[in-house]
């Protein structure tokens, strides 16, 4: 026997994790029982090779997140075992990258991405979301929301944000459409991401001297003063224009649950100033992704609740887990408009926390308060069995919601 199989014998067992096309917001019933085996557990999911360690406690998840030994740029020439059917990460883009290049890259837009940034668009978002639901009305009922809202308008204020013109909105969300789904095949999916970044190079090309706060702006003067390449400048755009249309998978979730559930309409009707505190517990609760996201290597062997995650180890934290752990959300399966605090780590935490969180609240924001006051009898105009969701996606959401009103 070699030592490599005594070795073997004293970890846990690896668990397949199949691709699972769940509706509704129904939590993973595999990630369930993986919660439940242990707070550190060997995971295979459907495709890459190998096994990756998961862990899933709320204060473990974050300590992985937050821990430099954890590297996302060493996962670049890895097979690893992961949910995505087709892995084409390009090099230099800031979801792989470790500091100091992740943090001096994050920093040329994080302005955008501040309270203030983020306050620039909220009238403008505003007059967006009122056209649209200007529009629903002005056609009349049954509308499909997805279709008529909760898709245009995340992409409309990404766009903004982003300084895309309205003309090339259209093009955006084809692109992201083919870049998060997997059953095109990786080469239609590698085509769009080339596509998308030839455009981004383009604008970011032509705003070299600008002096604009939208990202393309602070992208182009970023790349002016010779502080990033063109190459990461395009590398960030794209992947902040891809995560601004996850909105509209995560809100169609929100408004599924909302209008499966009259009594949290009613309170949210009742009492406005419950709002924001209401969003930040279905943004924990609300399952957003199918699995887990991106992985990480050990750099070193690193203990973890008395396992030995060795180095070359690959390793996925589940933030979805974190949200429902116990310890820190009591009574986590309730959704309780009143909880506080709540730490939740639906954005993600660490140097990788999504820098859109603060764009993804106001919209949310936004889409609550103009549905609720302007569409006061909203519903669903189907069974709720009847909602078709998405299949084959990594981001989970609704791909119609059928109301009326």
């Amino acid at each position: 026997m070699t030592e490599e199989t005594i070795t073997d014998t004293t970890l846990p067992p690896v668990r397949p994790w199949p691709a699972l096309d769940l509706t509704g917001v129904d939590f993973d019933p595999v990630l369930t029982e993986l919660m439940r085996e242990g707070p550190v557990t060997r995971v295979q999911l459907p495709n890459g090779e190998g096994w990756a360690w998961l862990v899933t406690r709320y204060d473990d998840v974050r300590t992985v997140a937050n821990d430099p030994r954890f590297s996302r740029e060493a996962v670049m020439d890895r097979p690893v075992t992961r949910l995505a059917p087709h892995f084409i990460p390009q090099r230099g883009a800031v979801g792989f990258l470790d500091p100091p290049d992740h943090t001096r890259l994050r920093r040329t837009v994080a302005a955008a991405f501040t309270a203030r940034g983020v306050e620039r668009v909220r009238e403008r978002s505003r007059a967006l979301l009122d056209e649209l639901v200007d529009e629903l009305l002005q056609d009349g009922p049954p509308a499909d929301l997805t279709a008529t809202v909760l898709s245009p308008f995340p992409i409309a204020v990404i766009c903004e944000l982003m300084g895309v013109p309205a003309a090339d909105r259209h093009s955006m969300h084809v692109w992201t459409q083919l870049i998060l789904s997997s059953s095109h095949g990786a080469d239609v999916s590698e085509r769009a991401k080339r596509e998308m970044g030839a455009y981004f190079a383009d604008l970011i090309g032509l705003r070299e001297g600008s002096a604009g706060e939208d990202v393309t702006s602070l992208l182009g003067a970023a790349v002016g003063r010779e502080e990033v390449t063109l190459d990461e400048a395009v590398g960030l755009a794209v992947l902040l224009q891809i995560g601004g249309e996850a909105v509209t998978n995560n809100s169609g979730q929100m408004f599924y649950l909302l209008l499966t559930r009259p009594d949290l309409v009613e309170r949210l009707r009742a009492e406005p100033g419950i709002r924001p505190r209401a969003i930040d517990e279905l943004l924990r609760f609300v399952p957003h992704r199918n699995a887990v996201g991106l992985s990480r290597i050990a750099l070193e062997d690193v203990e973890i609740r008395g396992v030995t995650i060795r180095e070359g180890d690959p390793i996925y934290v589940s933030y979805l887990a974190a949200n429902r752990d116990p310890e820190v959300f009591p009574d986590p399966e309730t959704i309780d408009f009143a909880r506080d605090p709540n730490p939740h780590v639906s954005f993600g935490f660490g140097p990788h926390y999504c820098p859109g969180g603060m764009l993804a609240r106001l919209e949310s924001e936004l889409l609550v308060d103009v549905l609720l006051e302007r569409v006061p009898g909203l519903r669903l105009a189907v069974p709720a069995h009847e909602v078709p969701f998405r299949k084959g996606a990594l981001i989970r959401g609704p791909e119609a919601l059928p109301v009326t009103w």
